[in-house]
């Protein structure tokens, strides 16, 4: 029998088990995962997220956030059409310290494929905001 991702996820929630199957393949070959509740697009993401997470208990970063969106172009409206906005989401903004004792804010990105598009917002980001991505 051949079933279709949905109808084997489907399968396995009737017979009381957790879903396993995505029902996309990604374009890039990562896997969304979820562990305690924290959703990552991958697990080189979530990994990273977790280093991140020591470094705040261990006070060498602070204000840790995740998913933290930045508009490059805002929306603007034309005679023919309406444009929205273009935006970088970052997968992680933090304050490190520095050695002289001051906090310098940290745009960071894991990286495991840079696409066209992400090259053009990195590039966007550093002439529009001042903000160098740091890739790991």
């Amino acid at each position: 029998m051949n079933w279709t991702w949905k109808e084997y996820n489907d399968y396995l929630i009737k017979t009381g088990k957790e879903p396993i199957m995505p029902e996309k393949e990604s374009k890039f070959g990562n896997q969304k995962i979820t562990i305690d509740g924290t959703e990552s697009d991958s697990i080189k993401e979530y990994s990273r997220l977790e280093e991140l997470k020591l470094l705040q208990r261990a006070g060498a970063i602070r204000n840790l956030k995740s998913q933290v969106s930045f508009v490059l172009i805002p929306s603007q409206k034309g005679v023919h059409r309406n444009e929205r906005p273009t935006k970088y989401t970052a997968d992680f903004v933090y304050e490190q310290l520095q050695p002289t004792g001051e906090w310098q804010q940290v745009v960071e990105d894991s990286k495991g494929c840079r696409t066209k598009d992400y090259i053009i917002k990195r590039k966007l980001m550093l002439y529009i905001h001042g903000i160098s991505i740091k890739e790991t």
